[in-house]
C-alpha cells in the first residue's frame, strides 16, 4: 500500500472531504431558506376545576364496586 501523501493522491481525499463539506453546507442553507415554519399559536387549557362533576365522580365510585368478590375462597 503506498503512502498516499508521498504519492500524491492526499489531493483527491482532501476534495473529496471539501466537497462533502460543502454539498451538506448547501443542503442546510436550502433547507433554512425554503422551509417556511407557520407561527404556531399557543395553546390554553381550561384550568379551573368544575367542583360538581367532581363530587359526582366520587359519589359514584363509592356506590358502585369495581370488583365483585367472591362468596367462597379457594
Amino acid at each position: 500500500m503506498e503512502n498516499p501523501f508521498e504519492s500524491g493522491h492526499i489531493k483527491n481525499y482532501v476534495l473529496l472531504y471539501v466537497s462533502v463539506v460543502v454539498i451538506m453546507v448547501l443542503f442546510f442553507i436550502a433547507s433554512t431558506l425554503f422551509n417556511d415554519v407557520e407561527k404556531v399559536d399557543k395553546k390554553v387549557f381550561n384550568t379551573e376545576v368544575n367542583e360538581s362533576l367532581h363530587v359526582e365522580t366520587q359519589k359514584e365510585v363509592i356506590s358502585k364496586p369495581k370488583f365483585k368478590l367472591l362468596n367462597k375462597s379457594y
